[in-house]
């Protein structure tokens, strides 16, 4: 009797625990997605192409969170322009930004204006110069 105790209770643990534990993997993933440490609300009246590139890029299924990592900008800025070449009149705007480690290869490029460009890079710096690298910033567009 004892036997059959023991076998029906491994039964029941070996089919409980893979439920068990894709429950727990969901509940860490969708944590994982949605962990940030700040929340940057950027002005789409005072940057229209930039904000329309962002909401745009994060729609396609682009991050919203930049994590930023200033030290490997300027490779990732070198990887997504990659093979996008120049045009007179625009910049190239990137999104994820080179500044976040979800940036660089894979990129959203979008040409826009680059009074609306480096104004709104110039703002985005000046809203995250204090913070240090590593912090998990949401973007949301107003």
């Amino acid at each position: 009797m004892k036997k059959l105790w023991i076998t029906v209770t491994m039964l029941v643990m070996m089919m409980t625990l893979p439920v068990l534990l894709q429950s727990e993997a969901k509940v860490h993933k969708v944590y994982a997605a949605a962990a940030y440490d700040y929340t940057l609300n950027f002005p789409s009246d005072r940057y229209p192409e930039t904000a329309d590139h962002i909401r745009d890029a994060i729609a396609e299924g682009h991050s919203a969170v930049c994590t930023i990592d200033r030290a490997g900008a300027k490779d990732r800025r070198e990887d997504s322009l990659r093979g996008v070449p120049t045009k007179s009149g625009y910049d190239r705007d990137e999104w994820p930004m080179a500044m976040c480690l979800e940036g660089g290869t894979g990129a959203d490029i979008r040409y826009i204006s680059p009074s609306d460009n480096r104004g709104a890079g110039s703002w985005v710096g000046n809203r995250l110069e204090d913070y240090p690298n590593g912090t998990r910033v949401q973007f949301i567009v107003n």
